[in-house]
Order: C-alpha cells, then sequence, then structure tokens
C-alpha cells in the first residue's frame, strides 16, 4: 500500500535541486538577463560541495562552498556580459559547457567516494528540502514588497528609465547573476551530497535545463516555480515508483517522462500565450537586452 505522506516527502526531495536553481534564475531573468548557463553552475556546486563535504566531513560546509562556486562561475558570464557586453545565449550556453568540462576533469579523482551522512530535519527530510520551501515566500517577498525587489524589477522591465533615475543596472544585474549562480550551486550539491550520495560526471542530467524551462512555466512568479518544481519532482517520484513496481514499461521511456512532461507543459503554455492577450507579455521587458550606458 503506498504512504501517501512518504510519497509527498519523496516529491518534496526530488523538486529541491529544481526548486533553488529555478528560484535562482526568476531573479537573474527578473532583472533582465537571460542566463542559459544554470546547467553549468549546477555541475560545478555539485563538485565544489561534495569536494568540500568530503574533505571536511560536514555537508554544510559543502553547500556553502557550492553557493560560492556557483556564484564564481556565475561570475564569468557577468564579467562577460556586463562588461564586455557579450551576447547572452552565446555566454550562458558557453558558461554550460565551460562547467561540464571543468567538473568532468576535475572530479575524477572523487568519483566512487561516499558523501558524509547529514542529520536528517523535520520528518526525517532533509533540511535543505526545507530551506528550499523557506525561500519561495522569501523570493516572492522580496520581488513583490520590498524597495530593493522593485528597482530590480524595473531594471528587468526597462533598464533605459532605471538608469535615467538614477539607479545602477549594472550593478543590480551583477547582483542578481550571482546570487543566481549561488542558488544553481547548492541546488547542484543537493544531488550530489543528499541524492546520489557521491560524485558521477554528468549528475546533473539536465536540470538546469528544466530549471529555466520551469521559470518560463511559471510566468516569472515564485509561487509558480513552486508548482513547476512540484510538477517535476512528481513525475519523478511516479517514474522510481512503476520501476520498483516492476511496471512493464521500457527504462529509456519512464527515464524520459520528466522531460516530456516538462516539454508538454511548455508547449501548452506557448499556446496559451498566443492565444490568449491576459496571459501574454508577463516576461520582463529588458529580458535578454545587454544595457549600454551612453546611448
Amino acid at each position: 500500500m503506498i504512504d501517501p505522506l512518504s510519497v509527498f516527502l519523496l516529491l518534496l526531495a526530488a523538486a529541491t535541486p529544481i526548486l533553488f536553481a529555478a528560484l535562482g534564475e526568476l531573479i537573474v531573468e527578473r532583472a533582465g538577463v537571460l542566463n542559459l548557463g544554470v546547467e553549468g553552475m549546477m555541475i560545478t556546486g555539485a563538485l565544489a560541495g561534495f569536494a568540500a563535504a568530503h574533505a571536511t566531513g560536514s555537508p554544510i560546509i559543502g553547500f556553502v562552498a557550492a553557493a560560492i562556486a556557483g556564484a564564481a562561475t556565475a561570475m564569468i558570464f557577468a564579467a562577460l556580459t556586463q562588461f564586455l557586453l557579450a551576447n547572452q545565449v552565446a555566454s550562458g550556453l558557453a558558461l554550460t559547457l565551460f562547467g561540464l568540462g571543468l567538473a568532468a576533469l576535475f572530479g575524477k579523482p572523487l568519483e566512487g567516494i561516499k558523501a558524509p551522512p547529514m542529520t536528517p530535519g523535520p520528518f526525517r527530510v532533509n533540511w535543505i528540502v526545507w530551506l528550499g520551501l523557506l525561500m519561495v515566500p522569501v523570493v516572492w517577498w522580496f520581488l513583490n514588497r520590498t524597495r530593493p525587489g522593485l528597482i530590480l524589477r524595473g531594471v528587468g522591465e526597462n533598464h533605459d528609465a532605471a538608469h535615467a533615475l538614477g539607479y545602477s543596472v549594472r550593478g543590480v544585474r551583477i547582483a542578481a547573476i550571482g546570487f543566481g549562480g549561488a542558488m544553481a550551486g547548492i541546488g547542484g550539491a543537493f544531488i550530489s551530497i543528499a541524492t546520489v550520495l557521491q560524485w558521477t560526471e554528468g549528475m546533473t542530467a539536465g536540470a538546469g535545463w528544466i530549471a529555466l524551462a520551469i521559470v518560463v512555466f511559471s510566468n516569472w512568479s515564485a509561487p509558480g516555480v513552486l508548482a513547476g518544481a512540484w510538477l517535476f519532482g512528481g513525475v519523478t517520484v511516479l517514474q522510481l515508483r512503476l520501476q520498483a513496481a516492476g511496471v512493464d514499461v521500457p527504462v529509456q521511456l519512464l527515464s524520459m517522462a520528466p522531460y516530456l512532461a516538462t516539454i508538454f507543459v511548455l508547449v501548452l503554455i506557448s499556446a496559451r500565450q498566443k492565444y490568449s492577450r491576459r496571459a501574454g507579455g508577463t516576461a520582463p521587458g529588458s529580458l535578454g537586452q545587454n544595457f549600454h550606458a551612453l546611448r
């Protein structure tokens, strides 16, 4: 018999890496920046977090190291796009390739090593899971109820108007990019430290791309990000349950299920925005546009 509580707790755990990465990317995109390097920042955080946790025996230090590594990787993207004014899409793709290659190179000595155990939180669930849930109202409150959040949204909607009012567009965007990198790093470390419990090359397996899709699915809102992460987590748990039950379905099809569900949802969102004026126009007005202070 299936225990609904245990299934729900599994769903929370499965959704956590995506939730962290998507919340970070939400802040980045609300500032008007499109960073496609989420996958690269996640895998970098997964490696740095696992290495630090193994070296110190402390998962907490591992997550801190992952946040720092993710933010540091994001600063490469910030330097390219905010100072050198490189194309954001190309820079983000390059960042993903860089992160995957860097992790593959430096992760070889860590293969086959187990992660140190973590102290469980309430309901014997990893405390990072609860931190992820807490970050949803925190991000919502920051964006909708604080002056810095209003400034960030203003920069994302019209960076020229924000600059004319005296706000530092570049400074706001760099801060948002750093936060997004730190969140992606924590999400990646959750996979290596709390889920897989060891380092494996390419272990993020497209989670960063799913996080990017969920930001669109959410209509750039924190509650929507939570719903999207839970959708992905629910499909993942269903996949694992079907495999454990020995259901006669090809393993490859079950592994594809979370990504197929994400694509299906994005198709529905796209159709809704095409045929409904009310649903359209939710993306930040300056999303993906570089800021030139002198024009």
